[in-house]
């Protein structure tokens, strides 16, 4: 057995040393022959793909490189074709050398190499592939393995065509974007990986270090002056290990950084790390293109006067007045008529300027598509009540209606008997008709395809679906538990009788169609409600289950502007923010000016009020990108932190950086971060933000490759100070 296995050995590292031996350097790559290379001698490099078919006198053989594919043609009476070409195995690393031939005319394909063949003189394997792979990532005909499969094996799933062009098509994104932004003065400037924990908003990771308490105490103070001795008493036991964490985005060293003075416009391509739950477009470590600009505006009506008078006071007051009452008169009268307030009203409209033409020239480079010189804008509160999300998809219709707009203005008290802070939505799926777009039929199949069981009557997240017949046209307002109390039956003996005819007129309601009823607050907070989740349920639907498809190249990109300030309804925050307010984007948010008294003045529930000067960039349904103007003050920082958020002393110790670095002189400055990876996702038409990252972590963060995260010895984690939690 010994001897047996002596000499497999001895044949197995001759056979090694053979493939070990010099070769010649590729004259091409496989992508770059053409016609016009015809008649030339070449020495090509590659990956040996399955052979595609064959005559008596030849085989066809296609080489695959990271630039493309070239077919080779081996002539059967070759010397070498029975001891080389013939039996080695798929995906194996060969070089060849041979003439370039023209395919004969009923052969030839167009662009690329399709006009033309390799015609094989030698050909030697560089290193054999095993001859049973876990997939043959060429095999476009066979399924594709299950993500598990290519996540272990990444290094043969990028080689199926799809992979290597969505990474191609990053690095070519990605010189654009530095080029855009070199051309309007932007420096690239990297800022630190290793960073302290601070309560931003996600769970962070943290990176053991074998320093021990080297900080100084909590409790005092920092101060400039190099007599004065550092305080011998340490922050933390000695015994207690130390800890860096990795930035989820790098916020307050790119503020620092325009604090600074030194940069006045700084962008990287920042890696991001956020230990959150696995979701299909989230992943732990991620990239974004990190901007921030200083002297950006503080919105409209705040720039142009260096100082106040009692005239300009008293605009300025009716303006506020107007911009403020986001349930005015003058607002509903736009959204009943269709009418978007298409309106940056906050600060920051250099970002936007940037981000814009930033956007239209990755689109235009990439696709080949001439986007809209000017993105839409919309509020937080419109997207809300007209498509229930603060992320609307605008490539279909199905807008959400406030009941209250439709009834007569002295049914209004009634419609809100359970209080004047309450709402009744209402959601039209219209009738399809012979002549309608497909979009209508399917979203009105997909509708009544959805199981649904009237909730009862009472206050709550009711939902109710009303099938419109001839029998209910003018009375299925009766039959509503949330409005039948305050709209009278069309025969009833009312000295205003309400004309259900004209209502159903306004809403688009008619015989066939299909209304959904819901209850809300009239306020909104969070993400998204009952019904913007509906609204989106009966479009996948209609895609999935009735050949519903969106055009591939239709893109609705949005500003959603004006968020509220302050939230207590962001779960992803509620570890960190115990029943406190919490920053709805993060804590250097700044206040729309016109809410500046409101914010310092605010008390309970009122904070919620509160807008923040904070901009989403949307596009199809999808945030991909996020920014504020930050606060410039650090009187109103502090402020923000300690009576807002109500943050502790060593809760605002991470920050003492930021605040001094206010004090001492700070411009006004904003930012954005795109989210380069959805975008990436998006411009490669994959659904999936992992096929456009070369090593990405599955949906529940682990590496199956690297087979990461992993246990750590004990004696390693010994040098930290840490010690494994027991299992009981």
């Amino acid at each position: 057995m010994h001897a047996t296995r002596l000499l497999r050995q001895q044949t197995t590292q001759h056979a090694s040393r053979a493939l070990c031996a010099p070769y010649p350097a590729r004259t091409h790559t496989c992508g770059a022959l053409s016609a016009k290379n015809i008649g030339e001698k070449v020495t090509l490099a590659g990956w040996l793909l399955p052979e595609r078919k064959s005559n008596k006198q030849f085989s066809f053989f296609p080489l695959k490189d990271s630039s493309g594919t070239t077919q080779l043609l081996v002539d059967h009476s070759h010397p070498e074709y029975e001891r080389t070409v013939k039996g080695v195995p798929v995906e194996s690393v060969v070089i060849v050398q041979g003439l370039v031939v023209q395919r004969p005319k009923d052969a030839r394909r167009e662009g690329g190499t399709g006009d033309i063949d390799i015609r094989v003189e030698s050909f030697r394997v560089l290193n054999p592939a095993k001859d049973q792979l876990p997939f043959v990532p060429s095999d476009v005909h066979a399924p594709l393995a299950n993500d598990d499969l290519r996540a272990r094996f990444r290094y043969l799933d990028l080689r199926r065509p799809t992979m290597t062009r969505n990474i191609r098509k990053r690095a070519k994104v990605a010189r654009v974007c530095r080029d855009v932004l070199e051309e309007e003065d932007f420096i690239e400037v990297e800022t630190p990986l290793l960073l302290r924990s601070s309560p931003e908003g996600a769970r962070e990771f943290l990176v053991p270090t074998r320093q021990r308490s080297l900080l100084p105490s909590s409790t005092t103070p920092i101060t400039s002056d190099p007599s004065q001795p550092a305080s011998p008493n340490p922050s933390r036991p000695a015994s207690q290990p130390t800890f860096y964490a990795l930035p989820q985005s790098p916020q307050q060293p790119k503020q620092l950084l325009i604090c600074s003075g030194a940069v006045d416009r700084y962008y990287q391509f920042a890696r991001c790390f956020r230990d959150e739950d696995g979701r299909k477009d989230r992943q732990p470590e991620f990239t974004q293109v990190d901007l921030e600009m200083a002297w950006v505006s503080w919105g409209v009506g705040a720039e142009g006067s260096m100082g106040s008078t009692p005239d300009g006071e008293a605009e300025a007051g009716q303006r506020k007045e107007r911009v403020c009452d986001e349930d005015g008169e003058w607002r509903r009268e736009k959204l009943r008529m269709g009418v978007s307030v298409d309106e940056w009203r906050i600060g920051g409209g250099e970002v936007r300027d940037i981000v814009e033409s930033l956007v239209r020239r990755m689109w235009k480079d990439a696709e080949g598509v001439d986007l809209e010189e000017r993105f839409r804008v919309m509020t937080y509160q419109e997207a809300m009540s007209r498509y229930g999300s603060d992320k609307p998809d605008l490539r279909f219709g199905l807008e959400i209606r406030d009941m209250g707009d439709q009834l007569p203005t002295r049914l209004h008290p009634d419609l809100r008997m359970n209080g004047p802070d309450e709402a009744v939505d209402c959601l039209v799926i219209p009738k399809s008709h012979p002549n309608s777009p497909p979009h209508v039929a399917a979203h009105n199949r997909a509708s009544k395809s959805i199981v649904h069981k009237n909730t009862p009557t009472g206050y709550g997240d009711q939902d109710q679906r009303f099938r419109v017949t001839k029998e209910n046209q003018f009375t299925w307002m009766n039959k509503s538990s949330l409005i039948q109390g305050c709209v009278p039956p069309p025969d009833g003996m009312y000295f205003e009788p309400v004309d259900h005819a004209a209502i159903n007129r306004r809403i688009g309601l008619e015989v066939g169609a299909e209304i959904w009823l819901v209850r809300r607050p009239r306020i909104h907070t969070g993400g998204s409600t009952t019904l913007g989740q509906r609204r989106l349920l009966i479009d996948q639907i209609a895609q999935q289950k009735f050949n519903l498809t969106h055009p591939e190249d239709l893109y609705r990109f949005l500003w959603v502007t004006e968020f509220p300030l302050f939230t207590r309804a962001d779960e992803d925050k509620e570890f960190l923010a115990h029943g406190r307010w919490s920053s709805s984007h993060h804590p250097f948010t700044a206040p729309m000016w016109e809410d500046v008294e409101r914010m310092y003045q605010g008390v309970g529930d009122d904070l919620g009020k509160v807008r923040g000067q904070h901009y989403d960039l949307v596009l199809n349904g999808m945030e991909i990108g996020g920014g504020s103007v930050r606060v410039h003050n650090a009187e109103m920082q502090d402020f923000i932190f300690s009576e807002i958020l109500q943050l502790s002393d060593t809760e605002k110790k991470p920050f003492d950086q930021l605040l001094d670095a206010l004090r001492c002189g700070a411009p006004p400055h904003g930012g954005i971060a795109l989210g380069f990876d959805r975008i990436m996702s998006i411009l490669c038409k994959t659904n999936s933000i992992r096929d456009v990252i070369a090593f990405p972590k599955t949906g529940g963060g682990s590496d199956l490759m690297f087979r990461s995260p992993a246990v750590v010895p004990e004696e390693a984690l010994r040098v930290y100070g840490i010690k494994p939690a027991s299992d009981s």
